[in-house]
């Protein structure tokens, strides 16, 4: 069973239908939306600011969610794949995003629906990573538009196997 932790007060809370994997560790002032999964390993750490989660959102294997004391919470909007080992810091994540495996977004980042940021990547604090784009790099740099294709063969292709995937582990 997933690690569940109230915290000052503040107690998880989960929309319909979310799977947490037994090693999964969710935090204080969080909220998850319906359809969520929450993979082996990944912590969503609401303890110094609030994490707000949308609907459909995986966060896979390893994953970190985080904020900064009384300055940046997490927003993460619907639809959105956050791969193994990413880290999420304070930061605004719009619908319909993907954020690859080990990329850091940073405080006051904030990226637009319909985007995706590259595994490695490294979105520095306060940039703004525009609507329809695809950014790679350390630091995070637009490297090409992102094609109507490459958002259903990626962004929604991902979000909807994550579903699936949860529901194997539902049965």
């Amino acid at each position: 069973m997933a690690i569940i932790k109230t915290l000052l007060g503040k107690k998880p809370v989960f929309g319909d239908n979310c799977f947490l994997a037994e090693n999964a560790v969710v935090i204080g002032d969080t909220v998850l939306g319906n359809n969520c999964s929450v993979w082996f390993g990944a912590v969503l750490r609401g303890d110094v600011n609030s994490i707000r989660i949308g609907n459909s959102v995986n966060i896979q294997d390893n994953a970190v969610i985080h904020g900064t004391f009384e300055k940046s919470a997490t927003h993460i909007g619907n639809n959105v794949s956050i791969a193994h080992g990413a880290i999420v810091h304070g930061c605004t994540i719009h619908d319909h995003v993907l954020i690859g495996m080990n990329a850091v977004v940073l405080d006051d980042a904030v990226i637009q629906s319909n985007s995706i940021v590259a595994a490695g990547s490294v979105v520095t604090k306060g940039t703004v990573i525009e609507s329809g784009s695809v950014y790679a790099g350390s630091p995070a740099k637009k490297i090409k538009e992102i094609s109507t294709e490459l958002i259903e063969i990626e962004i929604n292709r991902i979000a909807n196997n994550y579903h699936t995937y949860s529901g194997w582990y539902k049965a």
